[in-house]
């Protein structure tokens, strides 16, 4: 029997150094969230900070339901609901749980604590949301087309409907029992009021490099060709043995998670979610970011979001001409990129296929047809 030390000195190093590869991406997802959160006070002014948390919000939101309706080729329109259960889960969290551990909600003492809050908040949420997909994907998912639609966008408006009839908010501290947060006291219709705003650029970044990472790795994974399969012909892919139910059901969980971490993010920024979060006009938003980054597309979906969050806020001087001229540059997008910015690609393979077509229509260099020439002659060819 050979000893240990044996068997590890016979690991190619190109094993031995896999485990340090696959830490590289996440150590670069914690760079790209500082870099923003400390190099944005330079670059921009307090509002523009604001913007950038409400662009990273909704980079999350646009790459979780690029997965169900990019990858798999489904429309669903309810993913404003899975971001409104998390951001009532996420900021119930960090308020009630302030309440219980400190008596007060805005204290910046408990600041360290309320950040560990929100962290287990954001967890819950996206669990919570998670649970919620499955419950509403197992049933719908077997329906297509204008059907799912329907479905979604029906569980959409039931989720408005529950978070208005929840009782009141609670503010003292002695009023919050376990029996009183049965109850769900989210203030109903006014909305969920104080929440601490915790999610600064850092953690919002943060997550929202996640998102893409993880979005992109399940692309690249035997999983994400068989969503790609079932976007592009379903029959074809029953046939190859692909359980369509289930993939479906996996992506359809997957972006419910992620939905549901983009609404605690969003309801730890300084707002007061409402039932009104829920409602199609916020789905809607969300479909047109990832129609018009390319359905498929995880760069494409990112780049949308940033310019759909920022374009209003550039247009803001032309007061009520805004609006007008933000339709206008949409239906125009449409009409000349009706399949997105990217498609189905990436920002990264454009430029390598620009590389790839330079290389090929390059001429050969002198020496090469001259050397060429010369390997010619000596093998007996025509001089």
């Amino acid at each position: 029997m050979k000893p240990l030390a044996a068997y590890i000195s016979e690991v190619p190093p190109s094993r031995a150094f896999r485990p340090v590869v696959m830490i590289v991406p996440w150590i670069a997802c914690v760079a790209v969230a500082l870099a923003v959160q400390y190099a944005a006070p330079f670059v921009v002014n307090d509002y523009w900070v604001n913007v950038l948390r409400r662009m990273g919000v909704f980079i999350v939101a646009a790459v979780s339901l690029n997965i169900v309706n990019g990858y798999t080729g489904q429309f669903s329109m309810g993913h404003a609901g899975f971001m409104a259960i998390g951001a009532y889960i996420g900021a119930g969290v960090t308020y009630y749980g302030s309440l219980l551990i400190h008596g007060s909600t805005n204290d910046p003492a408990f600041y360290t604590h309320g950040v560990l809050l929100m962290l287990a908040g954001i967890g819950a949420a996206g669990c919570v949301a998670a649970g919620a997909g499955l419950l509403v994907g197992l049933p719908s998912l077997r329906l297509r087309g204008d059907y799912l639609a329907i479905v979604t966008l029906g569980f959409g408006e039931i989720i408005r409907v529950l978070l208005e009839l929840t009782s009141t908010q609670l503010y003292d501290a002695s009023e919050v029992t376990s029996k009183a947060l049965l109850k769900l006291p989210f203030n109903g219709p006014v909305g969920f009021e104080r929440i601490p705003s915790y999610a600064n650029l850092f953690w919002i970044y943060l997550f929202a490099a996640i998102t893409c990472l993880v979005a992109y790795r399940v692309k690249m994974s035997s999983s994400g060709r068989a969503f790609l399969s079932i976007r592009e012909d379903e029959i074809a892919a029953r046939a190859m043995g692909i359980n369509l139910t289930k993939y479906k059901v996996r992506a359809f969980v997957l972006a419910a998670f992620f939905g549901g971490i983009a609404g605690a993010l969003y309801a730890h920024t300084g707002v007061n979610p409402s039932p009104t979060d829920a409602g199609f006009a916020r789905s809607f938003e969300v479909i047109i970011m990832v129609v018009l980054g390319g359905l498929g597309s995880i760069s494409g979906a990112v780049l949308a979001a940033i310019i759909l969050v920022s374009l209003p806020e550039v247009l803001r001087e032309l007061q009520q001409y805004r609006l007008i001229v933000y339709a206008l540059l949409l239906i125009g997008m449409m009409l000349l990129r009706p399949q997105g910015l990217f498609g189905v690609k990436e920002v990264w393979d454009l430029f390598r296929r620009k590389r790839r077509d330079d290389s090929h229509a390059a001429p050969p260099k002198p020496e090469d047809t001259q050397s060429g020439a010369l390997s010619t002659r000596s093998a007996g060819g025509p001089a």
